[in-house]
């Protein structure tokens, strides 16, 4: 097992999942994967720019999975030695 020596979170959801080329891009500051609808939906573009770097901080990695129309999977493991 990859995690073996880690902490694991991970969070999924069923959503309208993230295009193969745009999956890099959605750490970026301020991306949004699909602006035509940035109005309705809202949100700022800001929430994984914000858990790479605090998962960065903390020496963890983050992994991403996605299937448009079905979803998308974000694993982020932190070393379990870890001092606060």
């Amino acid at each position: 097992n990859d995690f073996e020596d880690r902490t694991v979170l991970t969070v999924n959801d069923n959503g309208i999942g993230i295009p193969l080329d745009q999956q890099e891009r959605v750490f970026e500051r301020f991306y949004r994967v699909d602006k035509s609808h940035s109005k309705e939906v809202g949100g700022t573009g800001l929430g994984l720019s914000i858990v790479k770097h605090a998962a960065a901080i903390h020496n963890g990695e983050i992994h991403l999975v996605s299937v448009p129309k079905y979803g998308t999977t974000i694993t982020i493991s932190f070393p379990k030695d870890i001092k606060a």
